[in-house]
């Protein structure tokens, strides 16, 4: 069954260039938008409601909107509110890892500490949450094995949590997400870490 897309969606991606415009994809050049538009596609390609195709768009706002565009945190947390809603919003949050303010300079917390606390918080997430969260793991996963190929162990200077650090990450979403997440999306994920780590000496 097709999923309908209605102005909420167009306005969405307004909001994503806003608060997005200015960023790129870690160690690259690739305007950040790129990941966004996969994710909502990739949610949508397995069966995301217009709710979910929205904060599958905006699942990064509240982490690297403020950084980026300059606005606090609790402005954009309002926007979301008023513009998509109370659902759209907690899906968001549920797929945000830190507390922090960008607009504010505020650090986030250390790299472990947040991904322990995501990696927990996606035990009991609901199923809109665990949809975006595994679209997301998706695309950056399927990016993380395409770049690797090419710069080998480069590639993990990008990364906070280094080599060692991004595959234990991967490997716990992809058991996490594996067991929370019934159907394909989950399969495509858990199949791609496995050849992410076959791949990585």
């Amino acid at each position: 069954m097709s999923t309908p897309l209605t102005p909420r969606f167009a306005e969405a991606m307004r909001y994503a260039y806003r608060w997005h415009a200015a960023q790129t994809r870690k160690g690259t050049e690739i305007p950040y938008l790129s990941h966004l538009l996969a994710v909502a596609s990739i949610a949508l390609e397995y069966g995301a409601d217009e709710d979910e195709a929205i904060a599958a768009l905006l699942h990064d706002s509240l982490e690297d909107g403020p950084r980026y565009s300059g606005e606090p945190r609790a402005q954009i947390e309002q926007e979301l509110r008023e513009h998509f809603g109370e659902r759209v919003l907690q899906i968001i949050l549920g797929c945000t890892d830190t507390s922090s303010d960008g607009s504010l300079g505020e650090p986030k917390e250390s790299w472990k500490e947040r991904k322990m606390a995501y990696l927990k918080h996606l035990e009991s997430a609901d199923a809109s949450v665990l949809l975006v969260a595994a679209s997301d793991k998706l695309h950056n996963v399927r990016c993380i094995l395409r770049d690797f190929r090419q710069l080998g162990d480069q590639l993990w200077d990008r990364f906070s949590g280094g080599k060692e650090g991004s595959l234990w990450y991967y490997r716990s979403l992809a058991e996490i997400l594996g067991r929370r997440l019934p159907g394909g999306l989950a399969v495509e994920l858990q199949k791609l870490v496995t050849e992410l780590q076959a791949a990585v000496p």
